[in-house]
C-alpha cells in the first residue's frame, strides 16, 4: 500500500473544484431521478425546520448493512480524538437491520436506527426521520462510506444542517453524478480516500488520517459479544449460511448440502442459518440429514451472534454473518465472487485473521459491479461463484476447522 504520509500530502483537503455549482443549478438541477424530485419538498422543509438549541456533538451517518457496520466499527474508536469530541457526544445514525445489537456493540455512543427501506420509499416516514435528524442540530456531520446511496446518506448529512460536513468522495456513476454533485457541492470537506478498488477498512482509516493529519494504522475487525450457546446446540458444531440478499452471490444450495453431509461424517453437527425470507421447502429438503439443524428464519440477530461466537467454524456466502463471524474471531470460510472484488472481500492480508479464508475462482470479468451478463436468470448464482468447487471450499475448511487440520 502507498505510504500514507505521501498520500496525505497528495490528496486535496478542500472540496474538489468539479463539485462547485451555481445557485441556479441547485434550485433547478438537471439529470435528477424522479425519486429525488418526489422527496425534495420533504427534505427542504426538514432542513429548514426551526431549531433553537446550540449546535453540539457529532453525527455519524451509517446507512449500511450488517457487514458494512462490522467493517466500520473498529475505526469508530478514533472518531472522538479525530473530531475533538467526547464519545457521549457522538450519535450514530444506522440501519434497522442491526438495531437489536447496536446498544451492545456501540455501548458508549448514542444510537438511532431507522428503517432505511422506508426512508427511501415513504414520503411521510422520510419527513419524520429528517426532522428528527435536523433536531439533533449537530455541530459536525460525517459520512465516510465509499459505496453509498445518495438519497439516503448524503441527504441525511445535508438535512442535519451541521456547521461542518465531512464526507468521503464516493464512487460515482453517470446515473448518480447529478445527485452527488448537488450534495457534494454544499458540503464543507470532501475527503478523497483513493481510487477503486480499495478495501473499506483501509478507506475508513485513511479517511480519519486525512482529516486529522495523523497516520492511523488499519486494525483488524473485532466485536466483543458475551453470549452462551443456545441450550439445544451441542458442541462441536459448524454453521453454514447459504443465503444472501442477492441470489447471484449464493453458492449453489446443492453444494452446501453436500458440504454439510461431509462435515457430519467428520463428527460435526451442522447448523444452517438464514433470514425468514430464505426459508424454502427446497432448503428444508436439502438439509434433512441426521446431524443437521435447520434454523433458517428461527433466530434473532442477538441469538445468531451467540451461535456464531460459539461455533467451531462458519462457512458462508459474502454477506453480513460472514463479517460478524470474522469479527467474533470464529474460524470462517467465505465464498466470494468478483463483483467488486477487494472492496469488501477479501480482506487485506494484514487484517485477515489466521483462522479466516476467502475462497474464489478468478474470472476475466471480475469488477462487473454485479452487472453480470453471463447468468441466465436473476435467480441463478453468478458464474464466478457457481464455478467454485466443493474441493476448493473443503481445502479451506481443512485449514481452519479444528478437527480437520
Amino acid at each position: 500500500m502507498e505510504n500514507l504520509h505521501s498520500y496525505l500530502n497528495r490528496i486535496p483537503q478542500k472540496p474538489l473544484e468539479n463539485y462547485k455549482t451555481s445557485w441556479f443549478w441547485r434550485v433547478f438541477p438537471s439529470g435528477m431521478r424522479r425519486r429525488w424530485w418526489l422527496f425534495r419538498l420533504a427534505d427542504i422543509i426538514a432542513k429548514n425546520w426551526p431549531v433553537f438549541s446550540a449546535k453540539q456533538g457529532l453525527l455519524v451517518v451509517r446507512m449500511d448493512g450488517i457487514g458494512d457496520m462490522v467493517l466500520f466499527k473498529q475505526s469508530l474508536e478514533h472518531y472522538a480524538s479525530t473530531f475533538k469530541v467526547q464519545k457521549k457526544q457522538i450519535t450514530i445514525l444506522g440501519c434497522k437491520s442491526w438495531e437489536s445489537v447496536a446498544d451492545k456493540i456501540f455501548g458508549n455512543y448514542k444510537i438511532i436506527n431507522i428503517d432505511e427501506h422506508a426512508f427511501a420509499r415513504n414520503f411521510f416516514y422520510r419527513f419524520k426521520v429528517s426532522v428528527r435528524v435536523r433536531k439533533l442540530n449537530p455541530k459536525i456531520s460525517v459520512c465516510d462510506s465509499y459505496f453509498r446511496r445518495t438519497l439516503m446518506a448524503d441527504s441525511l448529512v445535508w438535512v442535519s444542517r451541521a456547521k461542518r460536513t465531512v464526507v468521503s468522495r464516493p464512487f460515482i456513476s453517470e446515473r448518480t453524478r447529478p445527485e452527488f454533485t448537488y450534495y457534494l457541492s454544499q458540503f464543507t470537506e470532501i475527503i478523497d480516500t483513493g481510487p477503486y478498488p480499495e478495501h473499506e477498512t483501509t478507506r475508513h482509516y485513511r479517511f480519519l488520517s486525512l482529516v486529522s493529519n495523523i497516520t492511523l494504522p488499519v486494525e483488524k475487525t473485532s466485536i466483543f459479544w458475551d453470549a452462551n450457546t443456545p441450550f439445544f446446540l451441542e458442541k462441536p458444531y459448524v454453521v453454514i449460511n447459504p443465503g444472501s440478499n442477492e441470489y447471484g452471490r449464493r453458492w449453489p444450495i446443492e453444494k452446501y448440502s453436500l458440504l454439510s453431509k461431509t462435515l457430519v461424517s467428520c463428527g460435526y453437527r451442522v447448523v444452517v442459518i438464514g433470514i425468514t425470507s430464505e426459508a424454502t421447502k427446497e432448503k428444508e429438503k436439502m438439509f434433512e440429514t441426521s446431524g443437521v439443524i435447520n434454523l433458517i428464519g428461527k433466530t434473532s440477530l442477538p441469538d445468531l451472534m451467540g451461535i456464531l461466537q460459539n461455533a467451531s467454524g462458519v462457512i458462508s456466502n459474502d454477506t453480513g454473518p460472514a463479517h460478524l463471524s470474522i469479527a467474533l474471531n470464529t474460524p470462517t470460510v467465505v465464498i466470494i465472487g468478483g463483483g467488486h472484488f477487494g472492496s469488501f472481500v477479501p480482506y487485506p492480508k494484514k487484517t485477515t485473521p489466521q483462522n479466516t479464508r476467502f475462497v474464489y475462482q478468478k474470472m476475466d470479468c471480475y469488477h462487473c459491479f454485479w452487472n453480470c451478463h453471463l447468468r441466465k436468470t436473476k435467480l441463478d448464482s453468478f458464474p464466478c461463484i457457481e464455478g467454485i468447487t466443493n474441493q476448493l471450499v473443503w481445502n479451506a475448511c481443512k485449514e481452519v476447522l479444528p478437527r480437520l487440520n
